[in-house]
């Protein structure tokens, strides 16, 4: 299974001590140089900038021959959304509204920072609990307060699936 990733939830994952479920959950990860660029930038955290320096070996950083010009777009979310249409990926990680309507509407299945979460504490590979607090609490992750609720429901859910 192939997944590209845009910069927000790498960062998310990143400052969540979470990133490394990726390769857990997928057999391949992906994201173009443009990600890896924005995660570079000297107004990201530290620690997402030390993890974007070097990143680990199950990454695969690969840029998308062609790009579509008519996304209005950030660079990231441009580039791994073309990348997922040439991969043929099975799914895009991506957060914002906009670049998930975009990925959805030219066939990529798209889940963000909290579809990862949710995935990843029902198999017992972190902490949901403690992650999703600390995602909400220590990041600028922005959310009402509904959404986590919904999101407990959904780990939930998962979780009983997985029994």
């Amino acid at each position: 299974m192939i997944v590209v990733v845009d910069t927000t939830p790498l960062n998310y994952l990143i400052l969540v001590d979470s990133v490394q479920v990726l390769p857990d959950l997928f057999e391949q990860v992906r994201a173009p140089s443009a990600v890896i660029a924005e995660l570079s930038h000297n107004r990201a955290p530290e620690a997402v900038r030390l993890w974007a320096a070097s990143p680990p070996v199950w990454l695969t950083i690969q840029d998308p021959t062609t790009t579509d010009a008519s996304l209005k777009l950030g660079s990231g979310e441009t580039a791994a959304i073309a990348l997922g249409r040439e991969l043929k990926a099975d799914w895009i990680l991506i957060d914002e509204r906009k670049g998930t309507r975009e990925a959805q509407g030219r066939g990529l299945r798209a889940a963000g920072t909290l579809a990862i979460v949710e995935e990843a504490g029902a198999r017992g590979l972190l902490d949901y609990g403690r992650t999703l607090d600390r995602l909400v609490r220590e990041t600028t992750f922005h959310v009402t307060n509904q959404v986590p609720r919904d999101s407990e429901q959904r780990f939930r859910d998962r979780q009983k699936e997985l029994a």
